[in-house]
């Protein structure tokens, strides 16, 4: 193992007092300076060993700031959808026991509180005041909470996601050929914390073989190996395998059938394997230029090489199961998102349903479809999903609806931002 000066340093070894060292063993037998050479050489060895930063826990996620680091507030869209995103949230929260628990960094509100504090917002909205006057009732009558990120300055990376339209069937045919699974029977989800308190909220996902658990199938196992054939777990059959895929990532989609029926399916859970990226894969593989990265591309690519599609996705191992629903899609605390004002965050950091605001970039799109350029915006939204790329206080998946241009932009955005939460003063600190 080779170590630099530079790498002493970090660690607090002077390369001077190391020499020192060496001049000191002179002095000792044989078998001593052995032993002192050898531990010197551990020392740098345990020097040369990076430093891994702990995980960020949810009360260390959110920090409390001042007025002076509030944003401006101003929003780019109508606040009728605004006010749709927050009956939804209130519909959850209704649901709950009054004394839920949701954690603010720091701080822990209730569920009360929050429907209390949703509530005097959507007064707020309702005649929309100048953003001037908006920032001041904020600031007076709310706190605000800035996620710290993942560098723990508050960068926070945007994503974006979309409800696509596949065409399918009820039934398998040469042009349906691929199958939407429902949860498997034999899929089974272990509680570690049940078995020992140290691993509270953490889960395993597997199957039984032979009075063990092991991993469930991969999607190499699904897909290419059909190991779920004639098992009755398929809820429709879909045209395209790359959809079919896209539709796993997006997590939701509506089902066109030939007859003109439209089926919502919703994500219900998925295989427990690790989510892989085909896009890393792709650039690593120097097969897509990292800039020219998007969901477009990796169609396009996958378009023109139909010979690597199969080994290009089963790089994935995740697999997601799906439920049909009525209407759609259905966010991880069971509300409709609201197309522009929903988001995805890592829920285990940021608490459910809540009022948030972001700030990242937004593409112009010509007529032709073409990305123009990005411009910064600025939103309120709702914390409603999750995602299982969707993983620390560094990362943000914002919900674009359907249509050309929520595909574009999903496809495209990958944006640096900020993310802020909202929620009513506690009265006695008012």
């Amino acid at each position: 193992m080779i170590c630099s000066l530079a790498s002493l340093r970090y660690w607090g070894i002077k390369s001077e007092s190391f020499s020192v060292q060496i001049d000191e063993l002179k002095g000792y037998e044989v078998r001593h300076t052995r032993s002192l050479i050898l531990l010197v050489l551990l020392l740098v060895i345990a020097a040369c060993v990076p430093r891994v930063k702990p995980p960020v826990t949810a009360p260390q996620a959110l920090t409390r700031i001042r007025p002076y680091q509030f944003p401006d507030f101003s929003d780019d869209m109508s606040y009728s959808s605004l006010e749709t995103a927050i009956n939804q949230s209130l519909n959850y929260l209704k649901r709950l026991n009054a004394s839920t628990p949701f954690r603010f960094g720091p701080d822990t509100f209730t569920a009360s509180h929050l429907i209390k504090s949703m509530e005097v917002f959507r007064e707020l909205i309702r005649e929309p005041p100048p953003v001037d006057e908006l920032r001041k009732a904020i600031e007076t009558s709310f706190w605000i909470y800035r996620s710290v990120g993942s560098d723990g300055c508050g960068k926070v990376l945007f994503t974006g996601y979309y409800e696509p339209i596949l065409r399918g069937n009820l039934h398998p045919s040469t042009n349906y050929p691929y199958p939407v699974y429902r949860r498997p029977n034999d899929l089974i989800r272990i509680s570690l914390g049940l078995f020992n308190p140290k691993y509270a909220g953490v889960r395993i996902i597997g199957r039984c073989v032979n009075q063990s658990v092991v991993p469930y199938f991969s999607r190499e196992d699904i897909d290419s190996k059909e190991r779920l054939n004639q098992r009755g777990c398929e809820l429709l059959w879909v045209s395209d395998r790359v959809d079919l895929f896209f539709l796993h990532i997006q997590g939701s989609g509506r089902v066109l059938l030939e007859d003109g029926t439209v089926l919502h399916v919703n994500y219900d859970c998925s295989n427990g394997r690790p989510y892989r990226s085909i896009g890393r894969l792709l650039i690593d593989k120097e097969q897509i230029p990292e800039e020219e990265m998007s969901m477009q591309r990796i169609r396009s690519y996958m378009r023109d090489h139909p010979e690597e599609v199969e080994r290009i996705l089963n790089y994935d191992e995740s697999y997601v199961f799906f439920r049909l629903v009525d209407r759609g899609p259905v966010g991880a605390i069971e509300v409709c998102l609201t197309p522009g004002r929903s988001v995805a965050t890592d829920l285990r950091l940021f608490p459910k349903a809540a009022l948030s605001f972001i700030q990242t970039e937004k593409p112009l799109v010509g007529e032709d479809g073409v990305i123009e350029y990005w411009e910064t915006f600025g939103r309120f939204v709702l914390n409603q999903d999750t995602g299982g790329a969707i993983r620390g206080p560094g990362r943000v998946d914002l919900f674009w609806g359907d249509g050309q241009y929520a595909e574009t932009t999903a496809g495209h955005m990958m944006h640096e931002g900020t993310l802020y939460f909202i929620v009513l003063k506690q009265l006695e600190e008012k």
